[in-house]
């Protein structure tokens, strides 16, 4: 890795002298060399650093901008080349190093033993559940350690068969890299490849690697000489794309090794279970059908979606098929043929007779390739009938053989494998195609629906007013009024919505959302889109609204309460986390809400609802849910903002705790969402450690995780990277299941978690919602107006409420700030203070207990660790230099005063989080960690200051705009192309977004 980052460092170095000159190469090592050997801002360095920057002009500031950026981001390519060499290293030495399980205690595991009272006393909790596998992460570690500890493995096999990891892409605005910029990394990234291969091969030419160096030369330079910054603000549909490349990239093609490596794997262990289905790991997406906040994502843009999905697909599968035509070429005349494959051979002849008559004379013996071909027309039929259904076109191919569903296409296949199977033979390609035609059906991932809980209250509330159904307006009714309301109208299948809409845009867009579900779900089948998230949901009002307009658009038949609609409540705000509880207790007590998720009226022992409506039965389509599945999201990022770090983790974790429970008393299963971001301030972090952290009976094979923005290229880039990472979660969902550790249950260690989260709560607020200087200070401080112009989304940085305020932002603009500025006070804020006030009733006895925590219990020592990891990115004197030089004069006194309360709050937590790690400096239990931090924290220093210098005369050109008079040399537009792209580069040396 330092021989790459040699490597590296010299070719960049070499095109800005090429590009901008000796004196812009000098100047950059100048500027890198005034930082700290930790990283950090010095008093003196800033002063130097100003007085530098300052004498730039523009263009330089700008070159200067751009080259820390390009730094960057050839910086991560290196560590992501390492990563994926050290994954893949380590699974394939995983054999060797199987022997390592025997270090563990021996713990007997039985059946008749609670999950939850496995003895702790023994060494037995965060050592085996971290330490080990955070090593290996993969299911050559995995299976093993549960053999040694004697897990029983009729437990194992029941939970493999429910085994169920869902991944869901979100459009969420921190992409912040252009694709065109991702295809020069991924270019630099195969030639890296091929100099390794000829550096290392012993009969490679020693011009070989001069070549290929002179080649990453050249790619650099076109790199350089590439605009950054997005073109124009993206399109839903340009969501679509980005989010598409991943699969058509990586995962189309990698989804099968990962059902290899658990296969193989398991059956290297427990050679008598059964491997899980193929697509135990599944994919979701909100790119294209989440509305939150977002007028751009209309119905027709969620249908579009849905077909751009399928034509992706097809076009795979097209490929995949004229593959097996060249290989099987099988004669008849060498091998025997089933009597289902030539039956079937006559079928399609009478179907596709001009197949028939162009080939049949080729493959006359070859029986296989004539069947493939057959499919082949097939598929090319449904591809062009769903080019008409994008556009809206009536498919001129109506009557054409075609695959109405995956399942049809199967199982050709299957007939084919079968074939194969029964006269010796075996095809590794066409085992490759079925796996995936199983994953992904045609329908590549599962769109969910998302928009907030009033828009519903809203479309009802005009509905009922024009309709004049209800004596006072919707909106004014009591919860109670609302839910009795809503139960009585649940059990007519009258309609209530008349067929043409004479509403508000908004309430018409409400009503057509659904609708449109409706018709995906006839032409796409009911796996395509059956999930819908309510967010900032606070009551059950706000559920049966919902429930109330699926009816309407007939996902939902009250007669029988059979949908296809899955309803999802979001809970975010810490108080909805709290009232999340009696929400779906209140929810599961309902009867006709019980039937909808038991499958219907006809499996519950609910007495049916009076069938007297005239209305015809509902023509809902054949598959239905998962019977008795309750599916609950948890917002990490709004709790996060509304009440700090700490406070917002446990109150997640105890949600968790008390839905699981709740949803055993009413034999319900229940499935968390996790929405999680990229920052830790949202609820990022290594996945592997935070899924280990959560209450173990929450989990049970089941789990939905948001994966947005950066990580999507951080992740899923590289094929081993994107394998591991999948890898590692389904590892940590199994390990989280079996082997529960109990200390979650341990009620004083709750208690006191309890009251450390409340004090973090009150001192977090009492900066951000109470301290008067604050909104005003993160207005000024941050470069939050010129993110908000930044286009990298087709959402808006703020809620529509027209207010500057901090309940309308969101909180990916609101972390994005805080990194760029090197506060990341979302992270962190109000630990210290929590954490303090509890040392300070007992300073030696509770440091003792606050150490055994992180020794042992995995919640506190994930949290502990992700605040660790946070203040190693802090750079404080760097934010106190945004303080003084973005302030404006009247204010800075005051906003001074805001900058000492963070600064000593960040000292306190910082001393305290090394007291209980018993670290010297921070990260020192993760050198490489370390290390990288540094080396980033380093040259982001000097990016910092020339970011704060072209705000500073952005800021001061608006203002003299303001006042009439104007004396910069530059234009607005030049000052805030230089402003943007410092935030490109920030974010990429911090690895991190929003």
């Amino acid at each position: 890795m330092r021989h790459r980052l040699q490597v590296v460092e010299e070719l960049w170095e070499s095109v800005l002298r090429q590009e901008c000159g000796q004196k812009m190469v000098d100047l950059l090592r100048q500027l890198r060399d005034l930082c700290s050997p930790e990283g950090q801002t010095t008093n003196g360095q800033a002063s130097s650093a100003v007085e530098l920057i300052e004498q730039l002009n523009i263009n330089e500031a700008i070159r200067a901008a751009r080259a820390f950026a390009l730094y960057f981001q050839l910086i991560n390519i290196i560590e992501q080349e390492y990563e994926q060499k050290q994954q893949l290293n380590r699974y394939t030495d995983a054999d060797a190093d199987s022997s390592e399980v025997d270090d563990f205690p021996s713990i007997i595991y039985s059946t008749n033993q609670r999950e939850d009272d496995l003895p702790i006393t023994k060494g037995f909790g965060s050592d085996i559940l971290t330490t080990q596998v955070k090593q290996k992460g993969t299911f050559a570690a995995l299976f093993p350690l549960l053999f040694q500890l004697n897990v029983p493995p009729q437990q194992i096999q029941r939970l493999i068969s429910q085994l169920d990891v869902r991944l869901v892409f979100t459009a969420h605005p921190t992409e912040i890299v252009r694709h065109t910029i991702r295809d020069k990394q991924r270019q630099v990234v195969n030639l890296l490849q091929q100099l390794d291969a000829s550096e290392h091969r012993a009969s490679a030419y020693p011009w070989e690697a001069a070549e290929v160096r002179e080649r990453l030369l050249e790619e650099i330079r076109l790199w350089w000489r590439t605009d950054e910054l997005h073109q124009f603000k993206p399109t839903v549909l340009d969501e679509v794309d980005y989010a598409l490349h991943y699969f058509q990239e990586v995962l189309f093609d990698g989804i099968p090794q990962l059902y290899k490596r658990f296969k193989y794997n398991l059956s290297q262990t427990f050679p008598w279970l059964e491997p899980p289905s193929t697509n135990f790991c599944s994919f979701g997406s909100w790119v294209g059908s989440d509305r939150d906040g977002n007028p751009s994502v209309t119905p027709e843009v969620t249908w579009k979606t849905a077909c751009y999905q399928r034509k992706m697909l097809l076009d795979r599968y097209i490929q995949s098929v004229k593959k097996l035509i060249e290989l099987l070429s099988i004669s008849m005349h060498w091998s025997d043929v089933l009597p289902d494959l030539l039956e079937s051979l006559e079928l399609d002849q009478s179907q596709l007779s001009e197949v028939y008559d162009a080939l049949a004379l080729r493959y006359r013996q070859e029986p296989y390739r004539l069947k493939l071909s057959y499919i082949l027309t097939r598929l090319e039929n449904t591809r062009d009938r769903n080019l008409s259904l994008y556009n809206r076109e009536t498919p001129s191919n109506e009557d054409a053989p075609m695959y109405r569903s995956g399942a049809d296409f199967l199982a050709e296949l299957r007939l084919i494998q079968r074939n194969l199977t029964e006269t010796g033979l075996s095809c590794q390609e066409l085992e490759n195609l079925i796996c995936q035609v199983e994953i992904f059906d045609f329908n590549l991932t599962q769109l969910d629906i998302r928009q907030e809980s009033s828009r519903h209250a809203d479309a009802l509330n005009e509905i009922l007013e024009y309709l004049q159904v209800l004596p006072q307006s919707y909106n004014d009714l009591t919860e109670e009024e609302r839910v009795a309301w809503l139960t009585t109208e649940l059990q007519t299948r009258r309609p209530l919505i008349p067929a043409e809409l004479p509403f508000s845009e908004k309430t018409n867009d409400v009503i057509e959302t659904f609708r449109v579900v409706r018709s995906l779900q006839q032409e796409f089948g009911i796996n395509i889109c059956q999930t819908y998230i309510i967010s900032m949901c606070r009551d059950v009002s706000d559920v049966l609204e919902v429930l109330l307009l699926a009816k309407e658009a007939r996902l939902f038949d009250p007669l029988i309460a059979v949908g296809t609609i899955q309803i999802v409540p979001l809970f975010e705000t810490v108080e909805d986390l709290q009232r999340s509880r009696s929400v779906m207790r209140q929810l599961f007590e309902l009867p006709l809400y019980r039937a909808l998720l038991a499958g219907g009226y006809a499996k519950t022992k609910v007495e049916t609802i009076d069938a007297s409506s005239p209305s015809l039965p509902l023509p809902l389509p054949s598959a239905s849910l998962t019977p008795n599945l309750q599916e609950v999201m948890l917002g990490y990022s709004d709790s996060n903002k509304d009440s700090g770090f700490l406070s917002s983790n446990w109150e997640i974790h105890k949600a968790q705790k008390s839905l699981q429970k709740i949803a055993e008393e009413y034999n319900v299963n229940l499935r968390i969402f996790h929405g999680r971001g990229g920052s830790v301030g949202r609820g990022g972090g290594p996945a592997y450690e935070a899924i280990l952290a959560q209450p173990g009976n929450s989990i049970n094979g089941r789990i939905k995780i948001t994966e947005q923005g950066e990580v999507l290229a951080s992740k899923y880039s590289l094929l081993d990277l994107a394998l591991y990472h999948m890898e590692t979660i389904t590892t940590a969902v199994i390990q989280a299941s079996l082997l529960r550790t109990g200390f979650d249950d341990i009620e004083p260690w709750n208690e006191i978690m309890e009251e450390l989260s409340a004090r973090s709560r009150q001192h977090y607020r009492s900066l951000i919602y109470e301290q008067p200087d604050f909104i005003d200070f993160f207005h000024q401080v941050t470069p939050i107006e010129e993110i908000s112009q930044l286009q990298i989304s087709s959402r808006p940085a703020r809620r529509p409420s027209g207010k500057k305020d901090l309940s309308s932002l969101r909180a990916i603009p609101w972390v994005f700030s805080w990194t760029q500025t090197r506060f990341l006070l979302p992270s962190w804020y109000g630990v210290g203070t929590a954490l303090q006030e509890f040392l300070d009733e007992k300073p030696e006895e509770h440091l003792k207990l606050l150490r055994y925590f992180y020794l042992k219990w995995p919640f506190f020592k994930m949290v502990v660790s992700k605040v660790e990891m946070t203040l190693a990115k802090v750079d404080i004197q760097m934010g106190r230099h945004y303080v003084q030089e973005l302030s404006n004069p009247e204010d800075k006194p005051r906003f001074e005063k805001v900058f000492d309360q963070i600064a000593k709050e960040f000292y306190l937590t910082r001393d305290l989080v090394l007291k209980i790690t018993g670290h010297q400096k921070l990260l020192d239990g993760d050198p490489i960690l370390q290390r990288s931090v540094q080396l980033r924290n380093g040259t982001i220093v000097p990016l910092g200051f020339i970011q704060v210098s072209l705000l500073k005369r952005l800021r001061q050109y608006k203002s003299a705009t303001t006042s009439g008079v104007i004396h910069s040399r530059y234009s607005k537009g030049e000052l805030l192309r230089g402003a943007l792209l410092t935030i490109n580069g920030i974010a990429a040396g911090m690895r991190n977004t929003g």
